[in-house]
């Protein structure tokens, strides 16, 4: 008999290829780019985020990183937060990624108010130390 314990870890396939745990934390203030990101932290690893501005001016834009240095740097991606009042425009598409964390900032002087939604797998979150921070274009 085998004393062999499996368990799922950060290269394994199963836990990407069933639905994911629901995760949703809504109406999350980002501040203005002067201030200090906000962390979205999950309980466990990602199988994909979603993140839907809610509120905004037609300028102002939701900067998403992987790391507090990355949103505060140039490692960060955009979301146009702008003339999404009331959820009106679909927001982007899933990003398939596995992550334990979020960070965000407003991209100009404005704070934006955004949702998450994410599908959580079964690895915990301990399995990515550091979020992925250090490696090229995180931050």
């Amino acid at each position: 008999m085998s004393n062999f314990n499996y368990k799922s870890g950060i290269g394994h396939t199963a836990p990407y290829q069933v639905s994911g745990k629901p995760f949703a934390s809504g109406n999350i203030t980002a501040p203005a780019v002067t201030g200090d990101p906000v962390k979205v932290e999950f309980p466990s690893v990602t199988r994909w985020v979603k993140v839907i501005p809610i509120t905004g001016s037609a300028a102002t834009h939701l900067r998403i990183g992987f790391s507090e240095n990355g949103v505060k740097g140039s490692n960060f991606f955009r979301y146009l937060a702008g003339n999404n009042f009331n959820h009106e425009q679909a927001g982007p598409e899933p990003l398939e990624l596995k992550v334990k964390e979020l960070w965000f900032i407003g991209d100009n002087g404005e704070t934006v108010n955004f949702d998450v939604v994410a599908g959580l797998t079964t690895i915990p979150s301990g399995t990515i130390p550091t979020n992925w921070s250090g490696s090229m274009g995180v931050g």
